[in-house]
């Protein structure tokens, strides 16, 4: 099977410094959602951004901004939905000089106790997409949030925000989260779905780098009809507002903590 074909090599026939080069002035830790609407509030939330780099791709420009958060430089800049796309981001934000990336947006629940916009943290990811098969060798699952775990369980507690934690499910395949998929992926423990975390995660891990991935729930599909919620951009704009606080939060104190 040509899912199995991983290459550990790290030298391609082009990689991303053969594009990108480190930016002057890059901070070492970057912010990222998925949202138009949320990365755009949050912009506007910090006076001083003004873009330093830019990612493209054949159909959108995407910039990147640097801007201070309580003292701390901090990256900035929208990523694409999708395995492939937001991985493709990855790899060059990482070129650029970026060392680690807090990521947040939205994922489906597969447990309907699971509140609408409720903070979740994932710790593995089942791998129903084919992005992290070209970074990590073939297995059903791939470890999550390893590096930053304990920093963001501790924030939680000491601001006193609720979260849930647990396994969720990768897929490329928005239109095919069948019933029969969303219950074998319950009975194997996942209780939300989205599209990037486990390739996020084998990118981060192939090249050395970080990243801390986190959701806010949106759809139910563990009902008897799929229940959208929140999961439009314009829907609990301010809930998700504060949910990009606790990113920008995250982004200062692993400045704080690394070297």
């Amino acid at each position: 099977m040509l899912l199995n074909e991983f290459d550990p090599n790290p030298v391609a026939v082009f990689d991303p410094t053969t594009l990108f080069s480190p930016v002057p002035g890059m901070p070492r830790v970057a912010v990222s959602c998925f949202s138009f609407v949320t990365f755009d509030r949050m912009l506007a939330a910090l006076p001083d951004a003004e873009q330093i780099a830019l990612l493209k791709c054949a159909s959108q420009q995407f910039p990147v901004y640097r801007a201070t958060v309580d003292g701390v430089p901090v990256a900035l800049y929208l990523s694409q939905v999708g395995a492939a796309g937001c991985v493709g981001q990855l790899e060059e934000i990482f070129a650029m000089g970026v060392e680690t990336l807090v990521l947040f947006g939205t994922c489906g629940v597969l447990d309907r106790a699971i509140d609408d916009c409720a903070v979740i943290l994932p710790t593995s990811a089942l791998r129903d997409e084919g992005t992290s098969y070209h970074y990590a060798p073939p297995s059903d699952e791939i470890r999550v949030n390893v590096a930053h775990r304990e920093l963001f369980t501790s924030l939680m507690e000491e601001l006193r925000l609720r979260y849930v934690s647990g396994k969720c499910w990768t897929t490329d395949a928005i239109y095919r989260e069948t019933r029969d998929k969303m219950l074998r992926r319950k009975e194997q423990g996942c209780i939300c779905v989205d599209m990037e975390c486990a390739a996020c995660a084998a990118v981060a891990q192939f090249r050395g780098r970080n990243v801390l991935q986190f959701f806010y729930a949106a759809d139910n599909l563990d009902a008897e009809e799929w229940d959208e919620r929140s999961l439009s951009n314009t829907a609990m704009v301010e809930e998700k507002d504060r949910i990009a606080q606790l990113a920008l939060t995250l982004a200062v104190r692993i400045h704080s903590t690394t070297k």
